[in-house]
């Protein structure tokens, strides 16, 4: 009795400690990588962000500059929130835009941000998103609409105005928020991507992006 009550406990354990290390990553940063994904220029910016390949003592990561420019890089993945609810982000932001109104379509720059999206229509004019930046001018947890759209929100979770040029590790319950900010039980993402984009306040950014992934906890 006491070995069959042992094996289960064994079991119960593996299968807990299996739960908590579940990940999936979303970039591996490489310079393959980087000329198979999908770059997209934002409409009527006048040139695309510069991102390249660097490598630290942690690996891989993704730089990007800045110069009123605008593109981000998206990868098609489907993430099962129900699993992986939880987004990983590692990052830096080097130059910063101070004292633009990031929640108005003239300051709605950031210098390095996230975005989670979900499909919910024919045209991806139909996504909703959730826009993990960040900011430049706002505090940790702010959140605004964006002021393109009403199917995408900025939610602040990272500041410059505590950890400038500084490698900083957040993460983010995205089921939770999807349904906080979007009122939809979202159990499965279809796309990720980065972007950094000055094209508003025409100014310059640099930003490093790093280990991506989602966690079940």
């Amino acid at each position: 009795m006491f070995l069959k009550f042992f094996k289960i406990i064994t079991m119960l354990i593996f299968l807990t400690t299996s739960l908590k290390a579940e990940q999936i990553k979303v970039f591996e940063f490489t310079e393959e990588e980087l000329k198979t994904i999908k770059v997209r220029k934002v409409r009527n910016a006048k040139a695309k962000t510069i991102y390249t390949i660097g490598k630290n003592e942690k690996g891989n990561y993704l730089k990007a500059e800045a110069n009123n420019a605008a593109s981000g890089l998206g990868k098609e993945i489907k993430i099962n929130l129900n699993i992986t609810p939880i987004i990983n982000i590692t990052w830096k932001v080097e130059k910063d835009l101070p004292g633009i109104n990031e929640g108005s379509k003239k300051g709605h720059d950031f210098a390095a941000r996230v975005f989670v999206i979900k499909k919910t229509g024919a045209t991806p004019l139909s996504n909703r998103a959730i826009n993990y930046v960040f900011s430049s001018n706002n505090d940790v947890d702010h959140t605004h609409p964006n002021p393109y759209t009403n199917k995408s929100v900025d939610y602040v979770l990272s500041s410059t105005k505590k950890n400038l040029n500084k490698w900083v590790t957040v993460k983010a319950n995205v089921k939770e928020h999807f349904k906080k900010f979007h009122n939809l039980d979202v159990n499965q993402l279809n796309g990720v991507a980065v972007m950094a984009d000055t094209d508003n306040s025409k100014l310059s950014s640099v930003s490093y992006f790093q280990n991506i992934f989602f966690s079940s906890e």
